[in-house]
């Protein structure tokens, strides 16, 4: 089954593909999602230091390892499905798309209110998870509802702008400029997807131009997660002396 799968989806990748605009950006947003996990993972394993036991300072290290392998995945099954848009390559790329804004929803929450004890952190994110994987199965085993799941989408993604905006108005961090380019750059970039346009001489449509736009601010997220890594550990290392 597994075989027979793997060689769909090698076929669907090779055809000739029906958005090529659409599927370059996507396999570049892949590569500077790649970039940028790699760049942070550098920092916080072979740069910043390390506790006694060869774990990190930053209390979220893990989410963020997530969260760039999240958003890897997501951006591959985009490109596969604007090279073939069949019904598995969109449930797929539905599925992966609303994971990776479920799990960026509780990462603003988690980093915002600097949730760090793990009793907590699970009760934070078990709603979400459990609301996420709802909806993934709502599509996958009875409606792909595209319209419902662009709401969905809008919904989380609109929460977590309104999150990172609000922490990055009244904390102190010494890259709160960063987050709000990022905010307000994914609050008008969200509109491109939100407003369709058909596409331009058949090739440029705005999903397109959302994901040219996403490339520019994934580098400014990285960054900011790796500022923010450095500002936390240097912090933690003032208090212990």
């Amino acid at each position: 089954m597994l075989n027979i799968r793997s060689t769909y989806l090698t076929l669907i990748f090779f055809l000739p593909s029906q958005e090529p605009v659409s599927v370059a950006l996507s396999a570049l947003n892949l590569a500077f999602q790649f970039h940028g996990w790699v760049s942070f993972f550098i920092l916080i394993y072979y740069k910043l230091p390390l506790t006694p036991s060869k774990k990190t300072y930053y209390e979220y290290t893990g989410l963020w390892n997530i969260y760039g392998i999240l958003s890897m995945n997501s951006w591959f099954w985009s490109a596969v499905f604007h090279s073939r848009d069949v019904e598995l390559t969109e449930k797929l790329h539905c599925s992966s798309a609303v994971a990776l804004l479920g799990f960026s929803l509780i990462l603003a929450i988690q980093r915002a209110f600097s949730v760090r004890n793990e009793a907590s952190r699970v009760m934070v994110s078990t709603p979400v998870i459990a609301f996420v994987t709802t909806h993934i199965l709502y599509l996958n085993c009875y409606n792909l509802d595209y319209g419902l799941n662009i709401k969905v989408c809008v919904a989380m993604g609109v929460a977590q702008l309104l999150i990172w905006a609000v922490w990055a108005g009244v904390t102190h961090h010494p890259s709160w400029s960063k987050l709000w380019v990022a905010v307000v750059g994914g609050g008008l970039v969200m509109l491109l997807e939100i407003y369709d346009f058909p596409p331009y001489h058949g090739f440029v449509d705005s999903h397109a131009l959302w994901h040219a736009t996403t490339i520019p601010l994934t580098y400014l997220w990285w960054s900011f997660a790796k500022d923010d890594a450095e500002f936390r550990t240097s912090s933690f290392l003032k208090k212990a002396k």
